[in-house]
């Protein structure tokens, strides 16, 4: 499995920053529910999306 380096995850982070401020108010959660559906049909692994929606929910 490819990893990100840290200054990937930072690139990842400003990415989503920028594109949720261009989100229209009100429809940011639609916008992070259509952007995890798409990360998952990349990821191809249900069980491993499942994980890692368990670990998002960590600390909030």
């Amino acid at each position: 499995m490819q990893t990100l380096t840290i200054a990937g995850l930072e690139t990842v982070y400003e990415q989503l920053a920028d594109t949720l401020d261009r989100a229209p108010e009100g429809r940011r959660e639609l916008f992070l529910v259509k952007l995890a559906l798409l990360a998952a049909e990349a990821l191809g692994d249900p069980t491993r999306f499942a994980e890692l929606t368990e670990t998002a929910l960590l600390d909030l």
